[in-house]
């Protein structure tokens, strides 16, 4: 197992190495990010999203899977947002600081993870965690968070809106409500074909993102930010799964998505609120490449 998802997270590195070269050469610029999330956020996460739960068999469990991924972002937020005070850090800085920190890649890397080895079980908990946890808590805590520390010329956050407008929410709540249909099966395979998008377009994403000298320039950080996400994250939900939850192919789970490097969606949210991009994408690299070893082992630890 643990051979093998390193091979997994080794391959969506050397994707955001293709980003960088593609960038550095001149191919394309940072701006045409933007498209490509576009494509991302509206087209291959919702196919991704509604193909897995559509046909699923839904359980008790799932509610405790999605508390712990509260709980789990309540804390880290917390920690995090002293951890800027004291280095420090710039309001923009601080901003990307608390999002990478405090939201994981539950959804591009951490179905793909999930289900490789957990099974269809694991891929629905893993949608759970991530559409009412992770997303949840972006849209509802962490655009608030973004809206104070950087500026928009968006206007106002509104939450509910932002809820009932994002496509892996609609998603979600299709697939939920279509459960009891039967979809043609040539439907679903086109569906799979848009959901293949979704992982190597965003690791392409960051790549063009990258900027190597923020590393030199938040080196401190980005370690901080590391051990945070990588180590701290992951441990509060061991601690708190095996009282949520009674089935421990669960509590694996939770442990594994909440221990998933950098969420990708914080480049975007950092690019519309002006956020310090340069650093986030830096944040979502470097907890990208450690967790090829801090994932593995954890799971390699549980069992």
């Amino acid at each position: 197992m643990f051979l093998e998802l390193a091979r997994i997270l080794l391959a969506l590195v050397a994707i955001v190495g293709i980003g960088w070269v593609l960038r550095v050469s001149g191919l394309v610029k940072s701006e045409d990010a933007r498209p490509i999330n576009n494509i991302i956020v509206y087209v291959g996460l919702p196919a991704l999203i509604f193909r897995a739960v559509q046909p699923a068999q839904l359980e008790a469990e799932l509610a405790g899977v999605a508390a712990i991924a509260w709980i789990t972002f309540g804390v880290v937020v917390a920690i995090s947002w002293y951890v800027c005070k004291f280095l420090g850090l710039s309001s923009r800085t601080s901003g990307g600081f608390v999002l990478a920190a405090a939201l994981g890649n539950t959804g591009y890397i951490g179905y793909p993870v999930a289900q490789e080895f957990l099974g269809d079980t694991g891929l629905v908990r893993a949608i759970f965690f991530d559409v009412f946890g992770t997303v949840m808590a972006l849209l509802i805590v962490g655009l608030l968070i973004a809206q104070r520390k950087g500026a928009s010329d968006n206007g106002p956050v509104r939450p509910l809106k932002e809820i009932l407008t994002f496509p892996a929410v609609i998603a979600l709540m299709a697939g939920l409500a279509l459960r009891w249909w039967d979809i043609p099966e040539p439907v679903m395979d086109w569906l799979g074909v848009l959901s293949s998008l979704v992982v190597p377009l965003i690791m392409i994403t960051v790549g063009i993102s990258l900027r190597p000298g923020t590393f030199r320039r938040y080196t401190i950080p980005l370690t901080v930010l590391l051990a945070i996400r990588l180590l701290l994250a992951p441990l509060i939900a061991l601690v708190v799964g095996p009282v949520l939850l009674s089935d421990y192919d669960a509590v694996r789970l939770v442990v594994l998505e909440a221990g998933m490097p950098s969420m990708m969606l914080t480049l975007v949210i950092g690019a519309r609120f002006k956020l310090d991009t340069d650093f986030i994408a830096s944040a979502i690299l470097v907890t990208t490449v450690g967790s090829v070893i801090t994932l593995p082992l954890m799971q390699l630890a549980l069992g």
